[in-house]
């Protein structure tokens, strides 16, 4: 039961990984969750870390989109200045939206990772389409209201995984 939960590895943040770093491992592709995964929940612009992080995966190669349960406005604003594509409302954990993103991408799930900051919908949806999950620690330590109840579910599922010692925090890949 917790399988489906558990991510492949978690961050601390998802900057560290590099292009060299997921070719070693079969990849060639990124969907990564917006909100609190690359930028607070509540912040509007993209930040020099994040475009710079993405135009480096972007000049070696990777393929990166941002996958968002968030609005068309917020997820847009965010992916057209840093100038890669999006699917907002995404659906998560629905596995249409996954697999649409998939074949829009061009990818293939062995060679896809799903980045996100949230188990109940990033991790499980991820891992219900057969993707490599890495799960990273909220930019910000609030949410809004749709994620409150995400949390406590995922508090337990956490506690859970660190009882049998199924999870650990790491710096990078």
């Amino acid at each position: 039961m917790l399988k489906q939960f558990s991510p492949d590895k978690m961050l601390n943040t998802p900057f560290g990984i590099t292009a060299e770093q997921l070719r070693k491992m079969g990849k060639t592709t990124i969907l990564t969750d917006l909100d609190n995964t690359l930028l607070a929940w509540d912040q509007l612009d993209a930040t020099d870390e994040v475009i710079n992080w993405f135009t480096i995966l972007k000049e070696e190669g990777i393929k990166v989109m941002i996958f968002s349960n968030n609005n068309e406005e917020r997820v847009a604003r965010v992916a057209k200045a840093i100038n890669v594509p999006y699917l907002a409302r995404a659906k998560k954990p629905l596995g249409a939206n996954f697999r649409w993103a998939l074949k829009e991408m061009g990818a293939t799930p062995e060679e896809t990772v799903m980045i996100g900051d949230q188990i109940m919908t990033d991790i499980f949806g991820g891992n219900r389409q057969k993707l490599t999950t890495i799960f990273v620690r909220p930019v910000k330590q609030t949410d809004g209201m749709a994620t409150k109840l995400n949390r406590m579910m995922e508090s337990i599922i956490l506690k859970r995984l660190a009882k049998k010692n199924q999870i650990k925090w790491e710096e990078s890949l």
